[in-house]
């Protein structure tokens, strides 16, 4: 059971570490970076990024969340509902993303086509806010999880024993 705990929280961590590092990047570099440069390039920039995004962020989303949910049913007590808590704040970013996000980044597609419609800087704001929002979903169950493996142990394994 230790090695099972071990390995699940292992691919929790990493996955949820490749989730809030890559919304971590988008917030500190993209994000300034779509606003630096003309409102063309962005749209363009914006389009071709989402499809790539669309694969490898909705992946590490999946991973986050039913890695933390599996160490949350491994395991009990206050590191179960660390991990449930994790998992939670992963698929809150899913959410986030895809009611929140994905239909703007749809909206961005057609601007790079037709050109921006007279909501579009209302719209951008709203893009980032929802952003800000995934982005300190992702970061704040990286924490939880780190958290946990700082403690140096995973305990409430169902047996009654902690691990190291």
């Amino acid at each position: 059971m230790r090695a099972r705990v071990r390995i699940v929280h292992g691919v929790a961590l990493l996955a949820t570490g490749l989730l809030a590092g890559a919304f971590g990047y988008g917030a500190a570099n993209l994000v300034p970076t779509f606003d630096a440069v003309p409102q063309d390039m962005r749209y363009d920039f914006h389009t071709e990024l989402m499809k790539i995004n669309g694969i490898t962020v909705q992946g590490a989303m999946v991973v986050s969340t039913l890695g933390s949910l599996a160490l949350a049913v491994l395991t009990r007590g206050g590191t179960r509902l660390a991990a449930a808590a994790a998992s939670l704040l992963t698929f809150a970013s899913f959410l986030i993303t895809r009611f929140g996000n994905v239909p703007i980044n749809g909206r961005i597609k057609q601007w790079a086509v037709s050109g921006p419609e007279p909501e579009t800087a209302a719209l951008l704001s709203r893009w980032e806010l929802f952003n800000d929002a995934r982005t300190l979903c992702g970061i704040s169950a990286f924490v939880v999880l780190v958290v946990l493996a700082l403690r140096g142990r995973t305990s409430g394994l169902p047996d009654g024993r902690a691990h190291t």
